[in-house]
């Protein structure tokens, strides 16, 4: 027996609109379910300067040797050495931008209008921008020669290969930047290094094991007061779910009393009281990293006034009725101090 449907009267079909769903839309056009670099950290972890163009720092790398043992009448003997060098980056500029038609906006009102036409073009640059800048935050330029790549994560923080031992100041010069991170070359000064170490296992006993050994020996304290760029230690621990959720698991393992709930940690994982970010962008990495970032010395830099500034509508030059709006962004990562960074990984790949 077949059913009349309303699909099936065809007066009812030409007469009647289904419902629209009015001012609301479904958004399948980004494929990771989780952005961590515009929303999460370029937003919140952001510094400012007021021109130049480009980031320059200082940076002490070793001391004078003036200190000594002596005795009664000694005859003093002063030593002053060069004891600074200076890193820097240039500026990196990204951009996105969206059009409309006049007569787009004409067509586009009440009663036809089902969703505003405006926002959705200022939707889709804006959600473009956080992929365009999600892929150069967990990445970094292959060269030197390479002008308009930001620097990020891996340039900063390098995973060398395989590190033996419990892990080590390996993470040296960036490949494919022989002059060094910020153009200070850590053949020169092997303190300008972050700390890198190989896992083969998600257990107590090797990755959480070389996790701890790093935090402790990248938390650095200055013996002496000084002026410092760092605004403390404040880090932030990101992977991917090859390493959170068997670390999940195991946090389950621990407790006695999870109730009803099967999945009690998940989305609960903390290391020395941090939480630990799941960075959908990271799946695709063979070596399943874990990046310990000190936002107190690893910073998004962004030139004043440049930071997701937004201009128009404004009058296309060769087209009167189309008017469009542009959104540029003047940044860099800038990290004033490599060694109280780390990263853990399998081994399976430089990145």
């Amino acid at each position: 027996m077949a059913f009349l449907q309303a699909d099936d009267i065809a007066d009812l079909i030409k007469t009647t609109q289904r419902d629209l769903g009015r001012m609301k839309w479904t958004d399948i056009s980004y494929n990771l379910q989780e952005y961590v670099a515009l929303p999460m950290i370029l937003q919140r972890e952001k510094v400012s300067f007021q021109s130049g163009y480009g980031i320059q720092w200082n940076v002490a790398v070793a001391t004078s040797g003036a200190a000594k043992d002596t005795e009664l009448y000694a005859t003093d003997a002063v030593n002053v050495s060069d004891v600074m060098q200076t890193a820097n980056i240039p500026w990196r500029h990204v951009t996105t931008n969206y059009a409309i038609e006049r007569r787009e906006i004409a067509m586009n009102r009440a009663p036809a209008e089902i969703v505003d036409l405006v926002r959705i073009r200022r939707n889709d640059a804006m959600i473009d921008m956080a992929k365009h800048l999600e892929e150069r935050f967990w990445t970094k330029p292959s060269a030197s020669t390479d002008s308009q790549r930001m620097y990020g994560i891996p340039y900063w923080i390098v995973y060398p290969g395989t590190v033996s031992g419990n892990g080590s100041f390996a993470g040296a010069n960036p490949a494919g930047f022989s002059a060094g991170a910020g153009n200070l070359s850590s053949t020169t000064y092997p303190a300008w290094s972050n700390w890198a170490a190989t896992y083969t296992a998600v257990t107590s006993t090797d990755l959480i094991r070389k996790w701890r050994r790093a935090a402790t020996f990248t938390n650095f304290k200055a013996p002496v007061p000084s002026p410092s760029y760092a605004t403390g230690n404040n880090y932030g621990y990101y992977t991917n779910y090859n390493v959170i959720g068997p670390l999940e698991e195991a946090l389950e393992a621990q407790n006695d009393n999870l109730g009803n709930d099967i999945a009690s940690k998940d989305g609960r994982l903390l290391f020395r009281q941090v939480p630990v970010t799941w960075v959908p962008y990271l799946e695709a990495n063979t070596a399943n990293p874990v990046y310990g970032i000190n936002w107190g010395c690893l910073k998004p830099a962004f030139l004043a006034g440049e930071y997701m500034r937004e201009e128009g509508p404004t009058p296309a030059s060769n087209q009167h009725t189309v008017f469009v709006t542009h959104v540029d962004t003047t940044l860099n990562l800038m990290c004033t101090n490599r060694r109280m960074n780390f990263v853990l990984g399998t081994g399976a790949t430089a990145f």
